[in-house]
């Protein structure tokens, strides 16, 4: 792989998931019966600051729950036989309540399906947001994220790595060619 471009700093990020945690205060008027799951690996550290960011401008500790798909993806048998799991973190009740899914990339859609499905397990929330990172297209499933960060084009032989310093020691968002 070679990398094509930079396309988000810490800078750009922060401010990025900034403004998509004032989308969410507004289009849900508050931020009452809200609870944040974010999507291991990559949707968990934004679901963490976007948390932080709540409460630092809402005062309000709203709880960040940790999604594992690895059994919901459709691909299963392709990746390995021996799955690793990491294991989901939900220590709220789900029904009747608001939830919002964070992901890094949107791409197929089939995450998504996928911890739509997760989520379910556990409850029945009354609504499911979307909130990504980074939308870059090419959608095989009827999935739209409700907030993104960044719309990025891309074509089909090009893959957007996401990093943050929780998971990988540094909070950048670049284009690579396959």
């Amino acid at each position: 792989m070679n990398l094509k471009s930079q396309i988000m700093d810490k800078t750009a990020i922060g401010r990025a998931l900034k403004r998509m945690a004032h989308e969410i205060i507004e289009q849900n008027k508050g931020l009452e019966s809200l609870y944040l799951v974010g999507i291991r690996t990559r949707g968990v550290p934004i679901a963490e600051r976007i948390a932080q960011y709540f409460k630092e401008v809402e005062n309000r500790d709203i709880p960040v729950g940790i999604l594992d798909i690895t059994l919901y993806r459709d691909d299963l048998s392709t990746i390995s036989h021996q799955p690793v799991l990491k294991g989901s973190k939900i220590d709220f009740a789900l029904d009747n309540s608001k939830v919002i899914l964070f992901d890094d990339v949107l791409y197929t859609g089939r995450t998504v399906r996928a911890a739509i499905d997760a989520l379910l397990d556990f409850g029945r929330p009354k609504h499911i947001q979307l909130c990504v990172l980074i939308d870059r297209g090419h959608r095989e499933l009827p999935i739209k994220a409700d907030f993104v960060g960044k719309n990025v084009p891309t074509s089909q032989d090009e893959i957007i790595k996401v990093t943050f310093e929780e998971t990988d020691d540094e909070d950048n968002v670049a284009i690579w060619v396959i």
